[in-house]
This record gives C-alpha cells, sequence and structure tokens, in this order.
C-alpha cells in the first residue's frame, strides 16, 4: 500500500536508506554459509517508493546487505495489486537471489482477480515476515462519536447512513471495513479512494463520516487533534494508541484486521538460500536501529520461521477470500 509517511519519518529515514541504493555498503563481513550469495540480491517491492511497504523494505535490506556480504538492491514494480512484482520474482531463477516483498495484497490477489499469471502457494516460498502493522477506526474530532458504542449505536438505528472510507478496492483497510459489517452486524457505506491523502481530505471535509486506516499515515493528526481513534481492529491494544480500546475489548472479537509484510522468494530456492536469508532477516530485526526506525513507521518488527510465513499466508488467503465472497466485491480483470 502506497502510504505518504509523514515528514519527520522520512527524514528520520533518509539518512540510512540512500546508502543501499547508491550500492555503497562497505561489503567487508564474510559470505553466509556456502556459496550464497554469489552475486546481488534484488528485492521486487510491489507499491512505489516512499510508502511504509518501501521504507520497510530499505531498511531490513540495508542490514541484510552487511550480514550477506552483497549488495541488496530495492527495485519498485507497483501495479496491478502487486501482481506485476510478483511475477517478477516468478520468473526470476530459483537461486534466492530475487525477493519479493510480499504483503496481504498477495493473499488478497488469489481470491480478488479472475487469474493470476502464477500460483501464489505453490510458485513462492516466504522466508520470514518483518512485522505487522495495526489498522484503527478514526473519525475527525468533532464527531458526535466518542466511542464505538456511539458509532456502531448509530448505525443500527439508522442502516445505511454512514459512509466509511477507506484506500482502493481490495486493499486491507477497505476489507477490514468490509469485515467490520459482518463482525458487527452493521449496516453502512464503505467508500473507496485512490489513496490516503483522498481519504483524509474526505474525512475532513464532512463527506465521509469514519476512515479504516493503518496507523501510519493517521497518526500525525491524531497528534494534531485533527482526528480520533475509536477502536484498533486487533485484539490488543496498540502502543501507540494504548488508550485506544481493542476490537476485542470493544466486543467485536470477531472484527481482527491486521497488515503485514514478509520476504519471499521463487519456489524450489536452495536450502542454503532460504537459511541464509532467513538468519539474515532475524538479525536484521533484532538490531536495535532497525527495530527503531521501524517502530517510528509503527510498525512492528517481528520474524518467522518460513513454515510459520507459509502458514500465515495460506491462511490469510482462506480469510480474506472469505471476506471478499461475503461482500460481494466483483473479480478483477
Amino acid at each position: 500500500m502506497p502510504i505518504p509517511v509523514h515528514s519527520t519519518r522520512r527524514a528520520f529515514l533518509a539518512a540510512t536508506v540512500p546508502v543501499l541504493a547508491a550500492g555503497t555498503w562497505p561489503f567487508g563481513m564474510a559470505h553466509a554459509a556456502g556459496d550464497f550469495p554469489s552475486r546481488p540480491l534484488r528485492v521486487l517491492v510491489p507499491f512505489g517508493a516512499g510508502g511504509v511497504a518501501d521504507l520497510t523494505a530499505r531498511v531490513v535490506a540495508q542490514h541484510m546487505a552487511g550480514t550477506l556480504g552483497q549488495p541488496v538492491v530495492i527495485e519498485n514494480r507497483p501495479g496491478a495489486g502487486g501482481v506485476v512484482a510478483a511475477d517478477g520474482v516468478a520468473k526470476a531463477p530459483a537461486d534466492g537471489h530475487t525477493l519479493l516483498l510480499m504483503s496481504n495484497a498477495n493473499a488478497v490477489s488469489v481470491s480478488l482477480f479472475e487469474s493470476l499469471p502464477f500460483d501464489t502457494v505453490r510458485d513462492f516460498q516466504p522466508v520470514s515476515t518483518l512485522g505487522t502493522f495495526d489498522l484503527a477506526l478514526f473519525v475527525p474530532a468533532g464527531s458526535p462519536f466518542k466511542s464505538w458504542s456511539d458509532l456502531a449505536a448509530h448505525a443500527r438505528k439508522q442502516p445505511g447512513s454512514l459512509n466509511v472510507g477507506t484506500i482502493q478496492i481490495g486493499s486491507t483497510q477497505n476489507l477490514a471495513a468490509e469485515l467490520m459489517k459482518t463482525a458487527a452486524g452493521l449496516d453502512f457505506q464503505v467508500v473507496p479512494f485512490n489513496g490516503s491523502p483522498a481519504v483524509f481530505s474526505a474525512l475532513r471535509g464532512g463527506q465521509l463520516d469514519a476512515v479504516v486506516e493503518i496507523l501510519t499515515p493517521m497518526m500525525p493528526h491524531v497528534k494534531a487533534g485533527a482526528v480520533r481513534a475509536l477502536v484498533v481492529t486487533n485484539d490488543r491494544r496498540s502502543s501507540a494508541l494504548p488508550d485506544v480500546p481493542s476490537a476485542r475489548e470493544a466486543g467485536v472479537p470477531q472484527w481482527i484486521a491486521t497488515s503485514w509484510n514478509a520476504l519471499a522468494v521463487r519456489s524450489g530456492a536452495p536450502q542454503t538460500a532460504l537459511d541464509a536469508l532467513n538468519a539474515a532477516i532475524r538479525a536484521a530485526l533484532a538490531a536495535p536501529a532497525v527495530r527503531q526506525q521501524l517502530e517510528a513507521l509503527y510498525i512492528e518488527p517481528r520474524a518467522s520461521t518460513p513454515q510459520d510465513a507459509s502458514v500465515l499466508l495460506r491462511d490469510e488467503i482462506r480469510r480474506w477470500g472469505g471476506v471478499i465472497e461475503r461482500a460481494h466485491i466483483p473479480k478483477q480483470g
């Protein structure tokens, strides 16, 4: 999801990210066990530069480069709900040198598109998750809804009267809003926009009653007092919004929707490559500097085994496929 990052966080990361893009990392560290990697690695990112996914990939990849002893180059390939980047990895040699920044979008695309040029489960091997980030339901500061209960009560009394904004159809935010309908038994309009700035403008302009969005683009507005969060769509509170109840606390335990990123390679990569990549990712996410930069984006760093990342992908495909079916979202061409 291409999300603009608040200027202070962009400046905070700018000092560390360009060295990767310029290929100037001092590669003096030993290579991983065996012959991997034998050349520079590429990470295909299905979103534009400057968004949360892009910055996550750059921060982690920079540290991985030092561990692996080879440059790790970021290639932004946005478009078609992540299909363009994924197809590039699916067609790359199965040697572990080309990686995909995988996200919820890859799980969603299985049910959202009429057909894909690859099999998401068969053709990709997740290496590790990178992190998760929370979503929340936000209202304008002057909204009459002071709590989730207020909003839900209004929606029940006046079905169809509320407009809840999200970014584009099929995004995690959009599907989380659709999930809110069934989880809470509410009837309201889900209104998709092209991006987070348009969603926020509509919220401030009174065209929307609430929005479902990840924390990164909204927290500056929360801190400025322009918007309020009513509930976090998780089973626990967010450290960034400690006073905001979780969906479970709000009495909607079925409304659990978090976003995540992972790194994956084409299936068939050697075990030595998987082991080396997983170790490098774990080292990156354990590094205090990396954790600090990710947490500045409201991302919770979280590594995993390849097996656990594969289970997550399959579970998310099933889960969001059900949401798409119940919401009657038409297949995309």
